[in-house]
């Protein structure tokens, strides 16, 4: 996977572009919180999820479904973004949100291991990864703090 520095870098990135008139900091916040928000599906390890069930790493939480589905929630609750006193517009907020969540599967899919991203989940539970795949996967948990782990890092500068 692309390590927790590297996924929020997608939405930052769009923020600044955009401006704090149509990206305000709290929103930007929550498209961060969401660039790393399908790698809390490595907790199916510590409940014995195979990695490769839909419900493992890398599973549903990795899927434009679950991306729209994160977005929508949030732009139905789009009050609490605001700018001048006026609230962000639903369509902004649901656009930024799915293309930050989305993100995160798409820069997985770059790299050279794992079982792929179930990208097209619930439709296909089938794994995906690009064809060129220039990342080197990073290690979970503690191994994070590793010569791979130190190699992802530098593969993702």
């Amino acid at each position: 996977m692309s390590t927790i520095f590297s996924h929020p870098a997608v939405p930052v990135a769009i923020g600044f572009a955009l401006g704090q008139k149509t990206i305000p900091r709290s929103l930007l916040f929550i498209g961060a919180f969401c660039a790393i928000l399908p790698d809390f599906d490595s907790i199916s390890f510590a409940f014995g999820i195979p990695y490769e069930s839909q419900f493992g790493h890398r599973g549903f939480t990795h899927s434009v479904f679950f991306a729209a589905c994160i977005a929508a929630f949030f732009a139905w609750r789009n009050h609490e973004f605001k700018v001048d006193g006026a609230s962000v517009k639903r369509h902004i907020v649901f656009a930024f949100l799915f293309i930050s969540t989305v993100s995160h599967p798409l820069l997985d899919a770059l790299t050279d291991g794992g079982e792929g991203v179930a990208i097209w989940w619930p439709f296909s539970k089938a794994r995906f990864f690009f064809d060129d795949t220039p990342l080197p996967v990073c290690p979970i948990g503690q191994n994070f703090f590793s010569a791979a782990g130190y190699a992802a890092l530098r593969g993702e500068l």
